[in-house]
């Protein structure tokens, strides 16, 4: 099958999955040679990036409202074989975890490569298990690339050692060992309902499902929603994310703020396709809605105390994780097309800050290390802070007037570093005129709207969210930036902050390109929001006749 506007071969959506699996198999024949592991790992990273970009113009070529690509990798009719499916939402996922992984893995080129003998295999095994979770239509191989994608991030969790990332990681393998058996679990339940495990052809079989089924239909939702929202860390399912995130290194720690974004998009997926409001077995019309509307409320509110209550820079970015997976969350329940257009926005450019906040944690906390003890005086007294007027020292630079020459030039790292975190605070905190500010206030504009309870106590809280990450960031910034001690210019390599510099730029793109950004995330969630698109284009797959595919291969 061919994308909407029929100038993407179909064949491009099984690469992003298939790329990384034989890179992956390639750098595990290759003993040694870290040099060429990296340089295989960037390529195959930048190449499956590209790949995304290209699906993502592929199914916005279409200028319908649901466009998307449908490939059958082995050829077998629906609903019996795998079904690959890209439409807005999940070609915008794509590009995002190409993105975070691109600024990841140069970031670890730096040190972090040299800290396990297999960092380049399981990362390209996390981004294969990010494209596959993305890609997928069938709630079977949803499972087994979440797997795919959860066991690559143990290891990665662990890579560089040390007792807090192996005790952080044993409660993250807990924790995730248990939702992927409740996954099954509800699996197990809507296959018994329905007799079928792809998504679209269970979304078309609900409203035949006998009334006394429909209960046993909404426990195995709900689940498998359990499975899905601890995986977005949803509020009390969370308190293994802050330590986990905070302990590990940064570059897995950047590739993570998108693993709970697989559990929010699992959900917006499955929900919008199986129980819209609209559905035609109203029972099971808008089921659940409530519980992720709350949930979403609660989760916000427990990320925004946790990032005001953070003394830690890793930790808070950890806790900015889970304020923004209980924003999207609870926008998912609203079942509001214009409110998932702004929490789309806000999901691609949360995730692009969380990125660039965790790189950046590890260069502030380097740049405090290089602050030891401080040499003493003459006079025995330790120097005054830095920034603080003391008064001339006894050798200066006198100008013409000779008048001495008060002042300190910053290190350029030390302004990078400064720019940096001024402007991924920015960010996070929803302040004009990046990024987050534009997605807040679409959801803002959109939630007065729905003049519902919980839509002004979201309403509410979005404002609240932000100004205590404004506070905690600002602390942050303070005691880094202005009340340390004098010391030497932190060295920084370019290979660093070039990932970081990147992921901030993308972030003013999207600002200066906001109109065409919002149309884009608009159209995804109207896709979303009317399913029969989805249904209509996966069961209306074909396999390739052999004829057709012999001729096409000659030709």
């Amino acid at each position: 099958m061919i994308f909407g506007a029929g100038a993407t071969p179909a064949h491009l959506l099984v690469v992003p999955v298939l790329l990384p699996l034989a890179t992956a198999a390639l750098l595990l024949l290759i003993k040694g040679r870290r040099g060429l592991k990296a340089v295989i790992n960037v390529a195959a990273t930048t190449a499956g990036l590209a790949v995304a970009v290209a699906i993502l113009l592929g199914v916005h070529a279409d200028d319908a409202p649901a466009a998307f690509g449908v490939y059958l990798p082995g050829n077998w009719p629906v609903p019996y074989g795998i079904v690959l499916v890209a439409d807005r939402l999940s070609a915008l996922l794509l590009v995002l975890a190409g993105c975070v992984g691109l600024a990841a893995l140069l970031y670890a080129l730096a040190r972090w490569q040299h800290a396990g003998v297999y960092f380049h295999t399981l990362f390209q095994l996390q981004l294969m298990g990010l494209a596959g979770a993305f890609l997928t239509a069938d709630l079977f191989n949803l499972f087994v690339f979440f797997e795919v994608l959860l066991a690559a991030s143990y290891g990665l969790l662990l890579h560089g050692g040390g007792g807090d990332r192996v005790r952080a990681g044993l409660h993250y393998i807990a924790v995730n060992l248990v939702a992927s058996l409740l996954f099954l679990i509800g699996v197990a339940v809507l296959y018994g309902v329905t007799g079928t495990l792809n998504m679209a052809d269970i979304a078309s079989k609900l409203p035949a499902v006998p009334e006394g089924d429909r209960g046993l239909l909404h426990a195995g939702a709900a689940i498998m929603a359990i499975a899905f929202l601890a995986k977005a860390a949803l509020w009390p399912l969370n308190f293994w994310l802050p330590g986990a995130y905070a302990a590990a290194s940064a570059p897995a720690a950047a590739v993570f703020a998108i693993l709970t974004k697989v559990g929010v998009y699992a959900v917006l997926r499955l929900w919008t396709l199986c129980f819209p409001a609209d559905a035609e077995a109203a029972a099971s019309a808008g089921f659940g809605g409530d519980a992720l509307v709350w949930g979403g409320i609660v989760t916000l509110a427990f990320g925004a105390v946790g990032m005001l209550a953070s003394q830690q820079p890793g930790r808070l970015a950890a806790y900015s994780v889970i304020a923004s997976s209980g924003t999207l969350v609870a926008t998912i329940g609203f079942d509001a097309p214009a409110l998932g257009a702004g929490a789309l926005f806000y999901l691609a450019s949360s995730t692009l800050a969380a990125c660039a906040m965790f790189l950046l944690v590890e260069l502030l906390d380097r740049a405090r290390q290089v602050e030891a003890d401080p040499p003493l005086r003459d006079d025995g007294q330790a120097p005054p802070p830095a920034f603080i007027d003391a008064g001339p020292p006894e050798v200066t630079n006198l100008d013409d007037d000779e008048q001495a020459l008060t002042g300190r030039a910053i290190p350029a790292a030390l302004a990078f570093l400064g720019i940096a975190f001024g402007l991924t605070a920015l960010v996070i905190a929803g302040l004009p005129p990046m990024s987050g500010f534009v997605a807040k206030l679409a959801m803002l504009r959109a939630l007065l709207d729905q003049q519902t309870p919980a839509a002004w106590m979201l309403f509410a809280l979005l404002l609240v969210s932000g100004l205590f990450a404004a506070v905690a960031l600002v602390r942050v910034g303070v005691r880094h930036f202005w009340t340390a001690e004098a010391r030497p210019a932190p060295r920084l390599r370019v290979i660093e902050t070039l990932p970081v510099a990147a992921l901030l730029a993308t972030t003013v793109a999207m600002v200066l390109h906001a109109e065409a950004t919002l149309a884009y995330t608009r159209a995804a969630a109207e896709a979303l929001h009317a399913p029969r698109g989805y249904i209509d284009a996966v069961l209306g797959a074909r396999p390739v006749e052999r004829a057709t595919a012999v001729k096409a291969a000659v030709r």
